[in-house]
Protein backbone atom coordinates (compact mmCIF):
# COMPACT_ATOMS: atom_id res chain seq x y z
CA UNK A 1 0.00 0.00 0.00
CA UNK A 2 1.44 3.36 -0.94
CA UNK A 3 2.11 6.04 1.64
CA UNK A 4 -0.66 8.30 0.35
CA UNK A 5 -3.26 5.51 0.63
CA UNK A 6 -2.03 4.61 4.12
CA UNK A 7 -2.40 8.21 5.23
CA UNK A 8 -5.85 8.55 3.69
CA UNK A 9 -7.07 5.32 5.26
CA UNK A 10 -5.45 6.22 8.58
CA UNK A 11 -7.13 9.61 8.59
CA UNK A 12 -10.54 8.04 8.04
CA UNK A 13 -9.91 5.44 10.75
CA UNK A 14 -8.76 8.16 13.13
CA UNK A 15 -11.97 10.12 12.61
CA UNK A 16 -14.11 7.00 13.09
CA UNK A 17 -12.21 6.07 16.25
CA UNK A 18 -12.54 9.56 17.69
CA UNK A 19 -16.28 9.65 16.99
CA UNK A 20 -16.77 6.32 18.77
CA UNK A 21 -14.46 7.38 21.62
CA UNK A 22 -16.32 10.64 22.17
CA UNK A 23 -19.65 8.84 22.15
CA UNK A 24 -18.42 6.25 24.68
CA UNK A 25 -16.83 8.91 26.88
CA UNK A 26 -20.07 10.89 27.10
CA UNK A 27 -22.20 7.81 27.78
CA UNK A 28 -19.86 6.62 30.52
CA UNK A 29 -19.44 10.19 31.78
CA UNK A 30 -23.15 10.31 32.55
CA UNK A 31 -22.61 7.46 35.02
CA UNK A 32 -19.84 9.24 36.95
CA UNK A 33 -20.96 10.54 40.36
CA UNK A 34 -21.90 14.23 40.51
CA UNK A 35 -19.03 15.14 42.86
CA UNK A 36 -16.65 17.62 41.23
CA UNK A 37 -13.54 15.61 42.07
CA UNK A 38 -14.93 12.42 40.48
CA UNK A 39 -15.89 14.22 37.30
CA UNK A 40 -12.57 16.05 37.19
CA UNK A 41 -10.64 12.79 37.55
CA UNK A 42 -12.76 11.07 34.91
CA UNK A 43 -12.48 13.81 32.32
CA UNK A 44 -8.74 14.28 32.91
CA UNK A 45 -8.15 10.58 32.27
CA UNK A 46 -10.56 10.34 29.34
CA UNK A 47 -9.34 13.61 27.86
CA UNK A 48 -5.75 12.36 27.67
CA UNK A 49 -6.23 8.62 27.09
CA UNK A 50 -7.60 8.98 23.56
CA UNK A 51 -4.12 9.35 22.15
CA UNK A 52 -2.76 6.04 23.42
CA UNK A 53 -4.74 3.77 21.05
CA UNK A 54 -3.87 6.03 18.12
CA UNK A 55 -0.10 5.65 18.50
CA UNK A 56 0.11 2.36 16.53
CA UNK A 57 -2.15 3.76 13.81
CA UNK A 58 -0.09 6.92 13.46
CA UNK A 59 3.16 4.95 13.32
CA UNK A 60 1.63 2.69 10.65
CA UNK A 61 0.52 5.74 8.66
CA UNK A 62 4.03 7.19 8.72
CA UNK A 63 5.81 3.98 7.79
CA UNK A 64 7.58 4.58 4.52
CA UNK A 65 8.83 2.32 1.80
Amino acid sequence: MSASWRKALGSILTLLFLAAYIWAATVIGALVPAEWWAQLAYYVVVGTAWGVPLIPLISWMNRGR
